[in-house]
This record gives C-alpha cells, structure tokens and sequence, in this order.
C-alpha cells in the first residue's frame, strides 16, 4: 500500500473506473466491499483510498492495520489501495491541505465513478469523511484549483453505508461476491478478533457487529429479491429510459388504433 504525504505529486498513476474512499483502513469493506469485489469481477479498475490510518482505534497498531487493509483489498480484486496518512479524528472540510491531497488523487486517477460514506452515521469520522470528501470532489473539478494535473469531474458519486441505513437510492446486487466480503473483513483481526491479553473489547469486536452488517445486506436484498445486495444514495435524481424494470430496450412493434372504418 503507497503512502501519500502531503505536498507528493502522483506519478505514474493509471485510470480508474471506480475509486472508493473510507475514513479508516476497514470502512470500505463494511459498507461496500462485495460491491468492490463485484467491479473488479467485471474487469474494472477499481481503487481504494483510505484517509487515515486509523490511529485512535482501540486495538491494532497503524502499520498493522495498513498491512491488513493491503491484505484485503487483494482479496477483493483492488487494482490499489493507498493512504493519505490524514489525522484520524481531525478530518477536517476547512483544512486545505486535507483538500489538496484528495484533490490530487482524483486528479491523478481520474475515475468514471466515485463512493464515499453516507453523511450521517454514528462515528464522527464518517460524517466528517462525506463533507470533506464532497467539498474535495466539487474542487477536483475547477479550473481554478490549480494542480499538476488537470480538473477532472466524475460522472457521478454514490454513498454507501458503514455503521447505519437509511432509504437507498439503489441497491447493488453483491450475492455473487458476498463470500469475498467476509474474508475481506476477516483480515483486519486486529479490529475483528484481536489476539492477546491487551485487546479491548469494541462495537466491533463483539459479533453483534458482524449481525449488524450482514442484516443490512441480507435486508436490503430481501427487498429487492436477491440474496445479499449493498445499499447507496446518490444526491441527485436517477434517470431511466422507461417505466419498465428491465433497461433492455425491447424493440416493439407499434399498435395501430382501430378508427372504426369499415374494412373490405
């Protein structure tokens, strides 16, 4: 996993298709891993950043828990993962050098499709993850804001859940990769299944956290009649070609109304 430090120009980067950010080295697998699993199934270039190395969590150390995020995102099928190295509880939308480095990295990689968290959730990280990464985005697309590389707009950008739920927007039918996301998760054991006499016990040590997540997906795709699937939300309207469930455009030959006239 690349480490980028603050003022670091990218170089030698390639495009992306889909590039996801989590606050923390295990937030992308919670809320959206067999969704990652699922793109890189597809052939697309998916990459994963996260913004801190997770510094304040209760147990595993920084380096731990960047090797087990590089652990997993292999599982996953990451074209790469990198670390901005921000300061883990002091994401901060008013901090411009916070901006510059996710400015810079949407830049650099220019991805057709952007995921980052749902703006309500009950860490404060995550929620302060969505505005700082909203405001990165909007700016990676000025013209103004001037870097090495130039502006560069996404076709759009989806929020995914970690801790909480909410409507979604559209769910991603993952029934196919939902094993993957498991034994993605199961590589971060210092946050999971800590060993040793030191660890403490978390939210996410306890299994009821696992409960948490796998009922939200299994939830999700109950609604939408598959197995498991992952929900999102965009901010803006999604546009359909026609009313009906399939986007396949059927090719249907016109009706011709009956006028009554009298036929031969």
């Amino acid at each position: 996993m690349r480490h980028i430090a603050a003022g670091q120009r990218i170089i030698g980067v390639m495009p992306l298709d889909l590039l996801v950010f989590g606050p923390h080295p295990d937030d992308i697998e919670i809320g959206m891993g067999a969704t990652v699993a699922l793109h890189a199934r597809r052939g697309d270039r998916v990459g994963l950043v996260d913004l801190t190395r997770g510094e304040l969590g209760s147990n595993g150390t920084p380096d731990e828990r960047v090797a087990e995020a590089a652990e997993a995102s292999a599982v996953l099928g990451a074209a790469l993962r990198l670390n901005l190295g921000l300061p883990d509880g002091g994401l901060s939308a008013d901090d411009e050098g916070q901006l510059d480095r996710i400015v810079r990295v949407v830049r650099a990689h220019r991805p057709r499709a952007i995921a980052m968290p749902y703006w309500e959730d009950r860490h404060p990280d995550h929620g302060a993850a969505s505005r700082l990464l909203r405001q990165a985005i909007f700016r990676a697309g000025l013209r103004r804001v001037v870097t090495a590389d130039d502006p560069w707009r996404p076709e759009w950008v989806c929020h995914y859940f970690i801790n909480d739920g909410a409507t979604p927007s559209f769910v991603v039918d993952v029934s196919d990769t939902y094993e993957l996301k498991r034994q993605a998760l199961a590589c971060h054991r210092t946050q999971f299944t800590p060993a040793g006499g030191g660890a403490a016990a978390t939210r996410l040590t306890s299994p009821i956290f696992t409960q948490l997540v796998e009922s939200r997906d299994a939830q999700f795709g109950a609604l939408a009649g598959v197995r498991w699937a992952e929900g999102f939300v965009v901010r803006e309207p999604i546009a359909r070609p026609h009313l009906f469930k399939s986007t396949a455009d059927a090719a249907v030959e016109p009706v011709q109304a009956d006028t009554g006239a009298r036929r031969a």
